[in-house]
């Protein structure tokens, strides 16, 4: 079953302290409370998979302490700080080192869970692309693209002709196709590769920051902004820009980014001095940002600017005889990880690769070879039997279970992960949703992001 999201909460004032963590813990999150910061801290880890939210007055350690100590042994570990009306210009300095987000109290349950969320799917998104950067890493030779069907030998051969240019690259592909890691081979294989290499996720930093940013600001430009700050794009000058979920992009945002495109400047807050840029642009879309459909109030102009090469990963569907190779892949490193033998790969398994659609691509698979050299994978394979009954064809308990296993999966793919949407179109009770996730083993953070309400009931 598909673990709480965790949020490390602290606060020395006990009744808001424990009134918060009822607050966040009904929204579905997995929440461990602290009335001193020294206490979240011994707690926390480099990699901890969720989100932290502070007071910021407090005695021994205040929030903004506490802050810069995560941030010194994991800068993209989101820090929410909760502040007092007089705390405010210190919570707009937090932000701007890069502190995720500050809630002014007294503040609605709404903000709170919303900022939370947005966080969670953030730190998501960071762990994840940094598992595929490391799994790029690791790969033999110059193949971090794993595979040897045509679609995946022509990506890479893609790769090395446009790597070398300073053409700007749009990326597509479904969730968990590694576009992140597609990004950072076509920096690395060009001569920009001693440059930096900065990547920033539209869709998972508040629009209220998005614009300083990307751009930076001058001492002044706005309340709380107190130094100079290099933006990501000047920062990515002679490397490489990578802008994840660019159909997030806010609408405002995206008419200077045009201009910074066209230009190859950028103007940062607060000053009328104009900067130029050596830019290359990856961005990367879980869209088709072709179809004014898809692409909603993404600007034309803007998908057009980008599209001058477009990359498409396919999905491991696609690419079916790819999928033993990478599982191959993910299995020995997980064994390395965990400090185990890899155990042999059964028929039951063996089916499961083959016959699978694989909706959340690469990572559903690395997870599933996690499982599988744990020797967990009997809690996610499907009931189908041992090869023999399955010749000598199933019985119809065994088929009402395997047809309702992938009904759930089918839906929760088609909203996304999303539980509310999910269970509506499924007419279930909450409780007997998560109850049928158990026991077919199904994890709906494979299927996307937290964008949806996941109360328990």
């Amino acid at each position: 079953m598909n673990e709480l999201p965790p949020v490390f909460l602290i606060d020395d004032d006990k009744d808001l302290l424990k009134a918060t963590k009822q607050t966040l813990e009904l929204a579905g999150f997995a929440v461990s409370a602290f009335s001193a910061a020294t206490d979240a801290l011994n707690a926390l880890y480099p990699g901890f998979a969720g989100v932290v939210v502070s007071d910021i007055r407090m005695p021994q350690m205040d929030g903004q302490q506490l802050f810069a100590r995560i941030k010194g042994f994991d800068a993209d570990m989101p820090v929410i700080l909760m502040t007092g009306h007089g705390d405010i210009p210190m919570a707009v300095q937090a932000i701007q080192d890069g502190a995720y987000d500050f809630i002014a109290k007294p503040f609605a349950t709404d903000r709170l869970v919303q900022s939370v969320r947005r966080a969670t799917e953030k730190r998501r998104l960071v762990l994840e692309n940094r598992a595929l950067r490391q799994a790029a890493e690791q790969a033999q030779g110059d193949l971090p693209l794993i595979g040897q069907t045509p679609a995946i030998e022509r990506l890479r051969h893609t790769l090395r002709q446009i790597a070398d240019t300073d053409v700007d690259v749009l990326v597509t592909g479904e969730t968990g196709s590694g576009k992140e890691v597609v990004a950072s081979l076509l920096h690395r294989w060009s001569r920009r590769a001693k440059g930096n290499f900065v990547a920033l996720n539209c869709g998972a930093l508040p629009e209220t920051v998005i614009e300083s940013e990307l751009f930076g600001h001058e001492p002044g430009a706005f309340t709380g902004a107190q130094k100079k700050r290099i933006g990501r794009i000047e920062h990515s000058s002679a490397g490489t820009l990578f802008l994840d979920e660019i159909e997030s992009m806010p609408p405002a945002i995206q008419v200077q980014m045009l201009r910074v495109l066209e230009m190859r400047e950028v103007t940062p807050l607060g000053t009328n001095e104009v900067r130029p840029v050596d830019l290359r642009v990856v961005a990367a879309a879980k869209v088709d940002l072709s179809d004014p459909g898809q692409r909603g109030d993404f600007r034309e102009d803007l998908y057009y600017r980008l599209n001058v090469v477009t990359l498409s990963i396919p999905p491991l569907r696609e690419r079916r005889d790819d999928i033993p190779l990478l599982f191959g892949y993910f299995a020995e490193r997980a064994a390395g990880r965990f400090k185990r033998d890899v155990p042999a790969v059964t028929a039951t398994v063996r089916r499961h690769l083959q016959q699978h659609e694989w909706p959340g691509n690469v990572r559903e698979l690395s997870h599933f070879a996690e499982r599988f050299v744990l020797g967990l994978e009997a809690d996610v394979l499907p009931k189908f039997g041992d090869a023999a009954a399955l010749e000598a064809g199933l019985s119809l308990p065994v088929r009402v279970e395997r047809y309702e296993a992938e009904l759930i999966r089918e839906t929760l793919q088609q909203n996304n992960g999303d539980v509310r949407r999910t269970i509506e179109a499924l007419g279930i009770p909450r409780k007997t949703f998560y109850d049928k996730l158990q026991r077919h083993g199904i994890v709906r953070g494979d299927f996307a992001g937290f964008d949806g309400d996941d109360r328990r009931s």
